[in-house]
């Protein structure tokens, strides 16, 4: 099979894309798109699965790859997804164990070794599809200061940036949450995260037990607390300490359903997708990946 490529030329960590472009010629792709706007890739996503394509490469970071999993979520067992990360994050890549250089990555791409993964769909005022992490509240706002040339600017601490900017807005939502349609929660917090990866913000690990194959989500509930122990907190969360832990609601469920007061805005792999009501379903190995072999 000869891939496929969505490639993203402006991904943060690229440098040389003459020598990014000159590693892709060695997987003989059938073509490659490169994207100039949002929502190309998923276009392109679209295009492949159209032309038949059964092996799909993304070049690029974490939205790149999103929004190509939103091009092919209909038909995502049809085919077979690799990756090649450029971004600046590059959390997903994280939790597969992909390595740090492009050379090495390629080699795993010809490799074509797969693994069926889990994908999550959410319903909201429109359904997105995504593989890694969807986070609420506030890091919702965080994304929203996420501006594309803040991530260009600063790199692997672009988030703490935007955390920055955002804290003036920092305030508890009254939140309902439903597990499986059967647990209810009611609560006083600031974030509400589903994850099916393990790392948000260039490899912060905020679901540090999550499995991409265990059809479940795992969810972190942040509370309400007092300045020092958010604090404390947060220095767990650098550690990926904090699951198991008293500061946070951990549940595992397939199916999360959110509602907010004041409405929570929810981005999903980094990319903003709307305000709660949500609801998250899991949906258990619909996604073929190339990933390393053990």
């Amino acid at each position: 099979m000869k891939p496929y490529v969505i490639l993203n030329p402006i991904a943060g960590s690229i440098r040389d894309i003459n020598g990014v472009s000159s590693q892709l010629r060695r997987l003989r792709p059938v073509v490659v798109r490169a994207t100039r706007k949002r929502g190309d890739a998923e276009k392109f996503g679209r295009e492949a699965i159209r032309r038949n394509c059964r092996y799909i490469v993304v070049a690029g970071g974490d939205g790149t790859l999103n929004e190509v999993i939103n091009g092919i979520a209909g038909r995502s067992r049809d085919v077979c997804l690799g990756l090649l990360p450029l971004g600046t994050g590059n959390d997903f890549a994280r939790s597969l164990g992909l390595p740090a250089t492009v050379e090495d990555n390629v080699e795993i791409l010809l490799s074509k070794n797969t693994k069926e993964i889990d994908l999550v769909r959410v319903r909201s005022k429109r359904v997105r599809y995504f593989v890694n992490v969807s986070a609420g509240g506030f890091s919702g706002v965080v994304d929203e200061k996420l501006t594309r040339q803040i991530k260009r600017a600063w790199g692997p601490l672009a988030y703490l940036r935007g955390a920055a900017a955002a804290l003036p807005e920092l305030h508890a939502y009254r939140t309902q949450i439903v597990l499986d349609d059967e647990e209810r929660l009611s609560l006083e917090l600031y974030n509400v995260v589903i994850g099916n990866g393990r790392f948000v913000a260039g490899g912060l690990p905020i679901a540090p037990n999550a499995e991409l194959s265990d059809g479940l989500l795992d969810v972190i509930l942040i509370p309400n607390h007092p300045a020092p122990k958010i604090a404390l907190l947060a220095a767990e969360i650098l550690l990926g300490k904090h699951v198991p832990g008293d500061a946070i609601v951990f549940r595992r469920a397939q199916k999360v359903a959110v509602r907010a007061r004041p409405a929570m805005w929810f981005n999903v792999d980094g990319e903003p997708v709307g305000k709660a009501p949500a609801v998250f379903q899991i949906l258990p190995r619909a996604l073929n990946f190339v990933v390393p072999k053990l």
